[in-house]
């Protein structure tokens, strides 16, 4: 344990809003430009979801396939990045863009945590596509993931971006994530709200690791957080109006 290093601390520094400060009620899909665009107005960091194209190039999306977002067949890893710029949201007239272009749109303004999708063997052209997206930017930015194969190339194709472990599961699997954390040097957790507390959290905590809370939708779960971990990854509420009491 003695061997991990923490990210640096701005990583928990702003409440983080899950897939962007999404409200399709005010038109803001989640991963939208919009939903990036309020979340800066509010003040708060995003969290948001890479997957790659048939190209490699990273883009702001969640699901594999197409469908839930957009409607169209398919998935996304069998379209180019300009067959995909042509598909729009549902029930809006945004698409789906690529990390460049977020990145063009936040500017540094608040930080980001980028979580890179499984990528099914092309781990290696999509992680080389989000270090050039990123080549050049002047912001607070952060990866992590799921999927292991894929935080075992962040140290080597992303060297000087702090790195993450997206997790779940209670104790039974400790040893798991903790063998990643130490085999891939990890820098910070992002584990499931509802599995907190839990011994794996507790133990990185304890070694000055940021642990970070998702996804946070009450004040049972904030409240969770607060106990618990540094900070939480929230949707569906403005945090800012629980801390206040409003």
């Amino acid at each position: 344990m003695d061997s991990l290093t923490p990210a640096p601390g701005w990583i928990t520094s702003l409440p983080i809003a899950h897939r962007g400060y999404h409200d399709m009620s005010e038109g803001r899909p989640e991963n939208s430009l919009g939903a990036f665009h309020a979340a800066m107005e509010a003040g708060f960091a995003i969290e948001c979801d890479l997957q790659g194209t048939k190209t490699g190039e990273p883009v702001v999306f969640h699901d594999p396939v197409l469908g839930r977002m957009t409607g169209r067949e398919g998935k996304v890893k069998d379209y180019t990045l300009a067959e995909l710029a042509k598909f729009k949201l549902i029930h809006i007239n945004d698409g789906i863009h690529s990390l460049r272009e977020h990145l063009d749109l936040v500017e540094g303004k608040v930080p980001l945590v980028l979580e890179c999708k499984a990528q099914q063997d092309r781990e290696i052209p999509f992680l080389e596509g989000v270090a050039k997206a990123l080549d050049g930017y002047d912001g607070q930015v952060c990866v992590m993931s799921f999927n292991h194969k894929i935080c075992s190339y962040f140290k080597q194709i992303l060297p000087n971006v702090p790195r993450g472990l997206t997790a779940e599961g209670g104790d039974e699997d400790y040893e798991k994530h903790l063998t990643a954390m130490k085999l891939y040097d990890l820098q910070f957790v992002s584990y499931h709200v509802t599995e907190l507390p839990n011994r794996f959290c507790k133990d990185i905590h304890d070694v000055g690791l940021p642990v970070i809370s998702w996804t946070v939708r009450d004040e049972a779960a904030r409240e969770t957080t607060a106990k618990y971990a540094d900070q939480m990854t929230f949707e569906g509420f403005d945090p800012r109006e629980l801390r206040d009491g409003g």
